[in-house]
């Protein structure tokens, strides 16, 4: 199914089931996809379980510009009162977190009733004067320059430690990465390029103070991606009603690769 937004873009999504509503939202340079395994898992458990491909990424219109975090949160913003989402929990993976989070603190009034934080890119990635933990903005020129170049074999690479392939004694899927990168070569490379902007400077500090609602923080403290000492260690310390789990060797993609441990922990969130 599809929307159209105000600006013309059409985002594509998925809306399956029926009881309280979880609306997911995917990571960087993926697609609405990223979440079967979560999607199955809710709907059979009696939720209604909406997820959307972020503007120009998978199905939807491969844009040129909106590529930042104010459009993501917005096209979602429209997407949730079309559907009249009410009493919604927002399930935010690495990107797809600064989306929810951003999402609730604009928009989320009298919609939303608890955010889950998994491997996101909150409160902010790239170092500087006020941010000396970040990653340096080099890694992020690098991403940048891959993606405008050979997205082709760079996603490929990408893979390995996006979900801890990379590490003695791992069990390689190679379905999971053959997934990944489909879903990666589905989006439009400009948005996927802008979009690098929108995951590693957008600042969410303000935003994670302003929710008062119940968030949950997951997070691998062997991430690769987004680590820890960067992410869920300062998120903890800004929210205002905030639980933190950490999962020891789990990677960036655990979402994928420890779906169980994950969708339980989530499971038993959602139903506190």
């Amino acid at each position: 199914m599809k929307i159209t937004v105000k600006d013309g873009t059409e985002i594509y999504y998925k809306d399956w089931g029926t009881g309280q509503p979880l609306f997911f939202h995917h990571g960087w340079p993926l697609s609405s996809d990223d979440w079967d395994t979560q999607l199955m898992f809710f709907v059979e458990k009696g939720f209604r379980v909406i997820a959307h491909d972020r503007r120009g990424h998978g199905r939807s219109t491969q844009t040129w510009e909106g590529n930042d975090m104010d459009t993501y949160a917005a096209d979602v913003a429209e997407l949730t009162s079309f559907l009249d989402l009410k009493n919604a929990i927002h399930i935010g993976h690495s990107t797809g977190g600064g989306e929810a989070i951003r999402y609730a603190a604009k928009y989320g009034k009298d919609r939303v009733a608890k955010i889950v934080l998994i491997s996101s890119v909150t409160p902010l990635m790239v170092a500087s004067e006020t941010n000396p933990v970040g990653a340096p903005m080099a890694i992020f020129d690098d991403i940048r320059l891959n993606t405008a170049t050979h997205r082709q074999q760079y996603f490929q690479d990408f893979t390995f430690p996006f979900f801890g392939y990379n590490r003695e004694g791992a069990k390689i899927s190679q379905g999971v990465r053959d997934n990944w990168w489909r879903q990666a070569m589905m989006g439009g490379i400009k948005a996927q390029y802008d979009c690098i902007s929108a995951f590693s400077e957008t600042d969410f500090t303000e935003d994670l103070k302003s929710v008062d609602l119940p968030v949950l923080v997951m997070h691998g403290e062997d991430d690769q991606i987004v680590p820890f000492p960067i992410s869920a260690e300062k998120v903890i310390k800004l929210l205002k009603n905030g639980t933190l789990i950490t999962y020891p060797g789990f990677p960036h993609g655990m979402p994928t690769t420890e779906a169980a441990t994950i969708n339980a922990d989530l499971l038993t969130f959602i139903n506190s």
